[in-house]
């Protein structure tokens, strides 16, 4: 005789399935947190692997042996790599002076400009630094100890190099291994989970590289064209903001908007937040759905999510990774449920689909 109802016993199995589910996910979590010199570079080395992946097949299909391939790729990488951040550094280093005396005294005028809303904007302004301490503490809790986070960030970017390398060059014996190590029945839809995972991945870090370069180079060519102090360094925020979805490009046009009020005046600052939001309305109705249209769409709410859930694991790092491992995530779901619940099983292997690991059209 059954105690309960039906429908009390299918909700208790799956209140059981949710915690269990989320009792494994803290483990992992806190397991990462243990290990984070060892997962991080693993991390960073998938992204890297899947922004790279299209250069080393093309130097394989061009004759190159695979290591050699996988070795060009590396150096080319760290040598763009290192004089992108270069670039990067040096000009935010050069104009850094300039845009936070600047933003001084845009905090000092907004009252003079927008009355008790722009004092209120002031006294925010006041604090941001000991609100941007306090966020920064986050991002780097337990890990801040003099010079041993340099060390432990080089260390973890040569690691991850080394990493890219072989994943690179091994890249072709992915499916046999997760063929023999997939249970008995499951290696196909492993195979097939793995490639739209990645593909995903690739897709995504593909897509937001060159849309993070066209909206700073579209937004440096306006501050510019309206003599704003800071140009390249406000447009090398840019960039790097991109990779943080809406809250990276809502800072980064912030700060630029509030710099051209302070040094243009109000006139140009509103020409300025007209490049901001021409710039953002380009990316969201045109290079977004153009550039990428093949990979996982995520909505904004999720991103949003997995943003702020991030942050709080991992601070800053967390949210540069939080998208592209939900990216993967979503993908991995969409092929599970194509192949039981009664989808196109495999799409994700076609050419043209993410998760192939080639090209769209090849």
């Amino acid at each position: 005789m059954q105690l309960l109802p039906d429908p009390v016993r299918r909700l208790a199995a799956w209140c059981v399935v949710v915690l269990l589910v989320a009792g494994v996910g803290w483990v992992g979590i806190r397991l990462c947190g243990e290990l984070r010199t060892a997962v991080v570079p693993v991390l960073l080395a998938l992204l890297g692997t899947a922004l790279l992946g299209p250069l080393h097949r093309w130097l394989v299909r061009a004759g190159v042996h695979r290591s050699l391939a996988a070795g060009m790729t590396c150096v080319a990488v760290a040598a763009v790599v290192g004089g992108a951040v270069y670039i990067v550094v040096a000009a935010l280093i050069d104009s850094a002076d300039q845009i936070i005396s600047s933003l001084r005294r845009a905090a000092k005028s907004l009252p003079q400009q927008f009355g008790a809303a722009g004092a209120s904007l002031d006294d925010l302004a006041s604090h941001s630094g000991q609100l941007l301490g306090k966020f920064g503490g986050t991002a780097a809790s337990n890990v801040i100890s003099g010079v041993s986070v340099v060390a432990e960030t080089i260390a973890m970017a040569v690691l991850a190099l080394l990493l890219v390398f072989f994943f690179l060059r091994d890249s072709h014996r992915v499916a046999d291994t997760l063929h023999s190590l997939a249970p008995r029945g499951t290696a196909e839809t492993a195979g097939a989970v793995a490639r739209r995972a990645f593909g995903a991945i690739e897709g995504f870090m593909r897509g937001t590289t060159l849309i993070a370069l066209i909206d700073a180079i579209c937004i440096t060519v306006g501050l510019l064209i309206l003599r704003v102090p800071g140009a390249l360094g406000l447009g090398a925020l840019v960039f790097v903001g991109a990779y943080i979805p809406y809250l990276g490009a809502f800072i980064s046009g912030a700060v630029s908007i509030l710099v051209a009020l302070a040094d243009r005046g109000f006139v140009i600052a509103l020409w300025a937040l007209g490049v901001v939001v021409a710039v953002q309305l380009l990316e969201g109705h045109v290079l977004q759905p153009l550039i990428q249209s093949r990979t996982v769409q995520m909505h904004p709410a999720a991103v949003l999510l997995a943003l702020t859930a991030g942050a709080s694991v991992a601070g800053i790092l967390g949210m540069l990774l939080a998208v592209p491992l939900t990216a993967a995530a979503f993908g991995v779901a969409h092929e599970l449920r194509a192949r039981y619940a009664g989808g196109e099983p495999g799409a994700a292997a076609r050419p043209g689909v993410p998760g192939t690991g080639e090209p769209p059209g090849t």
